[in-house]
């Protein structure tokens, strides 16, 4: 039986997308995404703990996220779970985890030029493979 990898969070964009275009003109894009959560310290005052979250999203949705994204807006987003190694420039080897964006849903109201729909997916993606990466 294989396993699971599904990510769903909802959370506040940290930074406004960066898109960058790799080799065949394929589209990607990154943000940062804070997630929080309010809980009772041991001696009962509110606190607040942030968590940031890596989010890449490839073509399509790359492309609808760049043109309405922008920092501070609330998103919901489902995807999954990749990290990725490599080596820096000094030769030391770094790695991140990301979570690859499969879907996603603004959560706050905004004019989409004329738009009804504030839900994207790149389940439409023919180019995309089957793990949902484009190569």
């Amino acid at each position: 039986m294989s396993g699971i990898n599904k990510v769903i969070l909802i959370g506040h964009l940290g930074k406004d997308p960066e898109i960058k275009y790799l080799e065949g003109n394929i589209a990607k894009l990154s943000f940062s995404l804070a997630t929080s959560e309010i809980f009772k310290d041991k001696n009962g005052n509110k606190s607040e703990h942030v968590e940031w979250h890596n989010l890449v999203f490839w073509r399509n949705l790359a492309e609808n996220g760049n043109k309405i994204l922008k920092k501070g807006m609330q998103i919901y987003v489902e995807g999954k779970l990749k990290t990725r190694e490599w080596i820096d420039r000094e030769g030391i080897k770094k790695n991140i985890t990301e979570i690859i964006g499969e879907t996603f849903v603004l959560l706050q109201k905004k004019e989409l030029d004329n738009s009804n729909t504030n839900f994207f997916s790149s389940n439409d993606d023919p180019d995309l493979d089957s793990k949902g990466l484009p190569y």
